[in-house]
């Protein structure tokens, strides 16, 4: 009989942290590190300087909470739009700006939305994000799911930027289990790893294609006709 295996919270949890470290990596083209130990928390909440949310439901329901400080928001920021090409003399210069606010919440959207790209593709189960909640606080605000949750979990990780700077996420969700009963085909949908893999191939097919006598052969009689056609 084959062996069952489980997707549990926090598994899940991994896949998250994986795709906010990916998505902030790329974006900021800096180093993301997460803490491998995790908080265990009883409830979620916004925090200063800057705090965002996001609700996602379908096949589970969630909430994804990210806590800047006003060092990292803007450690994050100005890479971020450095690495754009925008020059430093157009940069916001404090964290309340409405730019900053508007680029983090950006790249929330593209965090959950790897996320839930992620958990389609490996547990096949769709969920769907709203849009991110971006609040610049000097506050805790408390910020619950609107739905009933039978055995709620919340998580509590710490991230670091290359600079030291610290930042949090946090996520609610249902105590969930996924049974893998078979095996499956996945379905790729992502498009970074389409091109990745489509770019994999094509170096593979072009190495064993130079590798072999008949396209060697070919290389130096090209180069040959060259050299004659030069008089050398």
């Amino acid at each position: 009989m084959t062996k069952t295996k489980t997707i549990t919270t926090d598994d899940i949890l991994v896949m998250l942290c994986n795709s906010v470290r990916k998505v902030l990596t790329a974006a900021t083209k800096t180093p993301i590190s997460y803490s491998a130990m995790v908080q265990r928390i009883t409830r979620t909440c916004l925090r200063p300087d800057i705090g965002c949310f996001v609700l996602f439901d379908g096949g589970f329901s969630g909430l994804v909470i990210m806590n800047f400080s006003a060092s990292s928001a803007m450690e994050l920021y100005r890479a971020y739009m450095i690495s754009m090409g925008m020059p430093e003399s157009e940069l916001a210069s404090r964290h309340t700006s409405e730019e900053v606010g508007n680029m983090l919440g950006e790249l929330m959207n593209q965090i959950v939305g790897d996320f839930t790209g992620n958990v389609g593709h490996e547990l096949q189960v769709c969920i769907n994000q709203n849009q991110p909640k971006m609040l610049t606080i000097n506050k805790e605000v408390m910020v619950s799911i609107d739905t009933n949750l039978d055995r709620p979990q919340a998580r509590r990780v710490t991230f670091n930027t290359v600079s030291r700077n610290v930042f949090y996420m946090e996520l609610a969700m249902d105590k969930t289990d996924f049974i893998k009963l078979h095996d499956f085909e996945r379905e790729e949908t992502d498009p970074d790893r389409i091109v990745e893999e489509q770019a994999r191939q094509a170096l593979a097919m072009n190495a064993e294609s130079k590798s072999t006598p008949e396209a060697q052969s070919t290389t130096v009689s090209a180069d040959q006709a060259f050299l004659d056609a030069l008089g050398l």
